[in-house]
């Protein structure tokens, strides 16, 4: 199967592209990335490249981790997903006390995995808290090192609350050895993910495993970690998602060029109305993706300047990672139609690459209702 088309990345070159590409059905298959994908991310370092130098990360540009976040997507959407994922919690070492980020970042084949939603407590005791709690989607679990969660902060059985009268939350990065992982990753795409649940009972853990989440709260100098949290996750999240798609469209042409017309057999692929769609579909997903690609590298230049990301800026890159989704969804679904039933078939690479994306593409953050 040739390679899907990417724009250059010297981060991802050819040869790891095939690696990541040539295990992807194994890992689908198998529930979990390959041992070879496995290795050869952790061979990059792509799970520290968002980590802070001096914790002994690679504290990549944002640009730049986006860019190879997308590449790898368009081989593996199980693999984009984890790199994303893991770098994305590794990224909260620049929030953590240096000691305990050098600790984190410095453990051998590090991978930290998650889970944003404050479905545990943290209970005051001591000089630390007991965590307990049960938490969904952690992609990358079977691999994991340490794992991050956001709890609900108690003293005496009681949340405690903030100034509006809300619980207090506040945000963990823990070793791998208080969690129970629970296999309940049951989905139609993105399988080699292995995006289980996990759990902790009772397990106290020091203050300085605990963090904020906020500018001002950084721990790390870079601007890297003055850049908005949720900015962050909206271009990462629409990057994986278009490297999929860019994956499908390729494979789709393949099928379009194989595939006969009734009667004719003619390829399906020269027919005036398909022809026209897909060329339209090519185009406003090659423009939505400039434009997207253009406001990030304008975001990161601002706050690498030493300005805030204001609210302009974050909402231009919320609605720039929507519109680049959504034209994504409408290349996806616009095209599936004239693949034929080969594209049907769950051991097809066409069919795994649609359900990585609609599972993918699936993400709360990733619903525009405005």
């Amino acid at each position: 199967m040739p390679p899907p088309p990417s724009c250059p990345v010297p981060e991802l070159s050819e040869r790891d592209g095939s690696r990541l590409r040539r295990h992807a059905a194994a890992a689908d298959a198998g529930g979990f990335l390959h041992p070879v994908q496995q290795a050869l991310i952790h061979r990059r370092g792509w799970l520290r490249m968002l980590a802070p130098l001096a914790a002994g990360g690679m504290e990549w540009p944002l640009p730049k981790a986006v860019r190879l976040e997308e590449a790898v997507a368009r081989q593996d959407g199980s693999a984009g997903w984890v790199v994303t994922l893991c770098a994305g919690a590794g990224w909260f070492a620049g929030f953590l006390p240096t000691d305990v980020a050098r600790g984190v970042v410095g453990t051998h084949r590090v991978c930290p995995a998650g889970s944003g939603a404050p479905t545990g407590y943290a209970d005051e005791e001591g000089s630390g808290f007991r965590l307990t709690g049960r938490w969904d989607y952690a992609s990358g679990a079977p691999m994991a090192t340490h794992f991050t969660l956001n709890a609900v902060l108690r003293r005496g059985g009681l949340p405690l609350l903030d100034e509006s009268g809300a619980p207090r939350i506040r945000a963990f990065l823990v070793p791998a050895r208080h969690v129970q992982i629970e296999a309940t990753w049951n989905m139609t795409g993105l399988r080699g993910t292995a995006s289980h649940s996990y759990r902790i009972e009772g397990q106290w853990v020091p203050a300085g495993y605990g963090f904020a989440i906020r500018p001002d709260a950084a721990t790390a100098a870079g601007p890297l970690y003055r850049f908005p949290f949720y900015s962050l996750a909206y271009v990462t999240l629409a990057a994986n998602v278009a490297g999929m798609a860019a994956h499908f469209m390729a494979l789709a042409a393949e099928c379009l060029a194989h595939r006969r017309q009734p009667g004719t057999q003619a390829p399906v692929a020269q027919a005036s109305v398909v022809a026209t769609l897909s060329a339209a579909l090519h185009r406003s997903f090659d423009d939505a993706r400039s434009a997207f690609y253009a406001a990030l590298d304008a975001g990161w230049a601002r706050v690498e300047g030493g300005e805030a990301l204001d609210e302009q800026g974050m909402t231009v890159l919320k609605e720039v990672s929507l519109a680049l989704v959504r034209v994504s969804r409408e290349a996806v679904d616009g095209l599936y139609p004239y693949c034929g039933l080969y594209a049907a078939r769950e051991d097809s690479a066409i069919n795994r690459v649609w359900r990585d994306f609609h599972t993918a593409s699936q993400h709360a953050l990733l619903l525009a209702l405005d």
